[in-house]
């Protein structure tokens, strides 16, 4: 029962963080986020879902976990 209480717990946190982050973006900001292979992929956010956010990097879009997201900075 302990264990099952320590698993929720964790999906909650995990919930909040990227809820969390979520909210702190706006569509059109540029994010990067280390894809697979451990490339960082840089691109502009489209739409944010609730957990989700869907990045267009040139040619690809990646519907990312919000909790990933690292905001960068524009020149």
């Amino acid at each position: 029962d302990e264990l099952n209480q320590i698993v929720e717990a964790i999906k909650m946190q995990r919930t909040w963080l990227a809820r969390t982050t979520a909210r702190a973006l706006t569509v059109g900001d540029t994010v990067s986020f280390t894809g697979r292979g451990g490339k960082t992929v840089t691109g502009k956010v489209t739409k944010i879902n609730r957990k989700t956010v869907v990045v267009d990097e040139c040619f690809t879009r990646w519907k990312v976990p919000a909790s990933l997201l690292s905001l960068t900075e524009t020149a």
